[in-house]
């Protein structure tokens, strides 16, 4: 059976990497509040079922795209259970189509490995190289399920938080879109 622990409201004792730790010293600073869950390994939304029955909100889907040349880089947030088409999410941004970036693309740019894409990885993102993109949808979500920068532990967090505090904090803006 897929192991899930109980809630927890503290950091992590020791951290996986310097991506969770940064995450969590920035959660303090800003005054962010949090619930998460240590679990197996979780790469895909299927094993994120458990987990979001324990913590009672849905993990998001984030997925890190990229132009063909790989020069233009997108963190796309959207509803876990909503169908990635390229075509609508390269419409709704007017740019031409995009593919999934490479894992060591994503690990040396977000500090991180594909099943634990997060928009948190903003925070090692200083040169705003990857352009966040919400679904317009995910904005009508109180609560936001993500990983925490691994793929043994997620967390939920209201979304204003990381609206309004967190990717202000990262400097980073959204770009809004329906697809």
């Amino acid at each position: 059976m897929f192991y899930v622990s109980e809630v927890k409201t503290e950091a992590p004792k020791v951290f996986e990497s310097e991506l969770q730790q940064k995450i969590y010293e920035t959660f303090a600073g800003l005054d962010i509040h949090f619930e998460r869950v240590d679990n197996d390994p979780a790469i895909t939304m299927e094993d994120c079922v458990l987990i979001n029955e324990r913590l009672d909100m849905k993990t998001v889907k984030t997925l890190f795209l990229c132009n063909r040349q790989k020069t233009n880089f997108y963190l796309f947030v959207t509803l876990d259970g909503k169908p990635f088409v390229t075509k609508d999410f390269s419409s709704a941004l007017g740019i031409s189509r995009v593919s999934f970036a490479s894992e060591e693309l994503l690990f040396s740019m977000l500090g991180t490995k594909i099943g634990a894409t997060t928009v948190l990885s903003s925070i090692i993102d200083t040169e705003n190289k990857v352009r966040i993109i919400f679904d317009i949808e995910m904005l009508k979500n109180e609560w936001y399920g993500c990983t925490d920068g691994t793929t043994t532990s997620y967390m939920k967090l209201k979304t204003s938080d990381v609206l309004e505090k967190y990717l202000p904090f990262t400097k980073h803006e959204i770009t809004v879109i329906e697809v």
